[in-house]
């Protein structure tokens, strides 16, 4: 609620330099105090995106970090980033950069990079020693790549993976895994059978070597695996919402590509897409970001169809891959989404004059170039006559009057939405305005059922930030799901024009020794692209869920408290939400979710 999805960060992370690379652990440190962890995140066939990870493993900080390796000939880098990277023949170096160079005892960083060709990296180096954290192994080289795998028995949910056995000096211990980049096994034989897949979904298996002493080696080719049964399409119209929040910005430093819906199979089991967000300035609807929505080129290996934009290409940018989405999946719908945390300062001024601020936004969203990409438009007023970045005084009738000009000059046959707060407090921002006399002109509210609670609360007391209900000791009551969904209700909107809010994020401060919510703290725990906040994908490794309260997750570890959702935990919710007749769900936002999209299938299946 108080710092919900923000443009700001967003802006903050636009900012990064794009142009770095791999890293790992500084020329200055001994060997045995970090580590250097190589995965491979996408594979195209004649390319590939690549992550290093680099730990401090010591127990004194580090300064810098440098990592080398090798690739075969015809394998290299096209783009980094978060790295300086360079190349003497096939042997390649990264440096970190000013702002990343410093890791604490136990922390990491991580940065990636784009690569051509098809091989995979062999004789790490972190700061001139061992990748893995230990001493060269004088006269010991590290194993060769396993053959390419190959699939068979493909099932709805299940492959049988077999491969031909890599060779090494002093032998060949086992084998790791790798689905989509991740290690999802180890074994000793040269097969695997991959279970609890999801039907009708795209995965990619390569497989590499560990030696006697640990040591592994390249990884193999890839094999391209698509499970039978499934769909290639959302489900129908008419059917619950599922609805996910797609940012401008994510393009950048996050790396999430219009494509990673595909790759990731969340394009098959969603309904409808925000994207977030334009701008509101003026009283009227602006573009947010021109280069990212309408400019950027995409290289093949990055474009939903695999063909490489053009320069002269009448649209590229976000909103072309947008449209190439939707040729892929027919029945999926997008909405532009106008305003967010940042922007909303601007619905003051664009109240005051409802009409004009409908034209414009009509004339922005049904532009020649785009007007076949989005299907309505969405308002992110946070919030109306009422406090968020700034406050607004417009009056309860301003919301109403705003959502009536749009869908007058929107028509019947477009959607007119709207992102509401959460707050079901007495007198609270529910009450501010007057959403139940709204909703007869929108066709759902996206109920931002999240950040109710964060480290903007210096010293706690921890709690979720989204709560399902009430619980014994919650900081602020009405600040849950359960009484914001009421009083809407109460209020007279309808039931199924309210949508369930999750993040794919949690919230977390550090300095805390109790393990349950109502702890205290000293600030916001580390994270990566702001504090007080980290991805869903990050945490469920970096600091795994200790219990639950209120129908949502919390995770203590060493001094960090967070709270996330989980696909157990959104189970749950979704239930709750089907149970009380409501519209669906949304989520903030795809990038924050795992690459083989776990919170997005957990939504998709607990909404069927």
């Amino acid at each position: 609620m108080r710092f919900r999805h923000r443009a700001a960060a967003g802006f903050a992370t636009l900012l990064l330099p794009l142009a770095g690379l791999v890293g790992l652990a500084s020329p200055a440190q001994a060997a045995t105090t970090a580590t250097a962890t190589y995965t491979k995140t996408q594979d195209w066939g004649t390319g590939f995106g690549g992550q290093w990870t680099v730990k401090n493993t010591g127990t004194a900080a580090i300064s810098s970090w440098t990592v080398e390796w090798d690739f075969p000939s015809g394998t290299s880098v096209t783009s980094a980033w978060d790295a300086d990277v360079t190349s003497s023949g096939t042997h390649w170096t990264a440096k970190n950069k000013s702002y990343n160079g410093s890791l604490a005892p136990g922390a990491s960083v991580s940065f990636g990079f784009n690569g051509a060709g098809s091989g995979s990296p062999s004789n790490c180096s972190l700061n001139g020693a061992s990748c893995d954290g230990g001493g060269t192994v004088p006269g010991d080289s590290a194993p060769s790549a396993p053959g390419t795998p190959t699939a068979s028995g493909i099932t709805d949910t299940s492959v049988k993976l077999s491969w031909s056995a890599a060779t090494d000096d002093n032998g060949v211990k086992n084998y790791d895994v790798l689905r989509d980049g991740r290690v999802v096994s180890t074994v000793t034989a040269t097969s695997y059978t991959d279970s609890g897949l999801t039907a009708g979904t795209d995965y990619s298996y390569t497989v590499q070597a560990r030696d006697t002493a640990d040591q592994t080696g390249p990884v193999s080719g890839a094999v391209a695996v698509h499970t039978t049964g499934g769909t290639t399409t959302p489900p129908p119209t008419g059917s619950k919402v599922r609805l996910g929040y797609f940012t401008e910005w994510g393009i950048y430093g996050r790396n999430y590509q219009v494509k990673n819906l595909v790759t990731s199979g969340s394009a098959a089991k969603i309904t409808h897409i925000n994207y977030a967000f334009g701008n509101v300035t003026n009283g009227q609807c602006a573009i947010g970001d021109a280069y990212a929505d309408y400019q950027k080129t995409f290289t093949a290996d990055q474009s939903v169809s695999g063909v490489a934009d053009t320069w002269d290409q009448p649209l590229a940018g976000n909103f072309n891959q947008l449209r190439e989405l939707k040729a892929k999946y027919p029945n999926l719908k997008i909405l532009w989404s106008f305003g967010g945390w940042t922007w909303s300062g601007g619905f003051a001024q664009a109240a005051a004059n409802p009409t004009a601020f409908a034209d414009s936004c009509y004339n922005l969203v049904k532009d020649p170039r785009w007007a076949d990409v989005f299907d309505g438009i969405d308002i992110d007023w946070e919030y109306p006559n009422a406090c968020g970045l700034s406050c607004d005084t417009s009056g309860s009738a301003a919301f109403k009057n705003l959502m009536a000009a749009l869908r007058a000059k929107f028509g019947s046959s477009a959607l007119v939405t709207a992102a509401t707060t959460a707050d079901g407090s007495a007198g609270g921002k529910i009450d501010a305005t007057d959403y139940a006399g709204a909703s007869q002109y929108v066709d759902w509210y996206n109920v931002m059922s999240y950040d109710f609670f964060g480290a903007w609360a210096t010293t706690g007391p921890t709690a979720p930030h989204s709560p399902l209900t009430s619980y014994s000791g919650i900081p602020t009551a009405g600040f849950d799901t359960a009484d914001a969904m009421a009083k809407f209700k109460a209020q007279g909107v309808p039931a199924s024009k309210l949508l369930i809010g999750i993040g794919f994020y949690g919230r977390g401060w550090t300095g805390v020794t109790q393990d349950a919510p109502g702890g205290t703290a000293t600030g916001a725990a580390t994270g990566t692209y702001e504090q007080g906040i980290e991805d869903y994908k990050v945490l469920k490794t970096s600091c795994p869920v200790t219990g639950t309260v209120a129908g949502t997750a919390y995770a203590h570890c060493g001094t960090n408290w967070w709270s996330y959702d989980t696909p157990s935990t959104i189970a749950g919710k979704m239930s709750w939400a089907k149970s009380q007749g409501l519209g669906g769900a949304f989520f903030w936002e795809f990038s924050g979710d795992t690459s083989d999209g776990e919170l997005v299938s957990a939504i998709n299946s607990g909404m069927s």
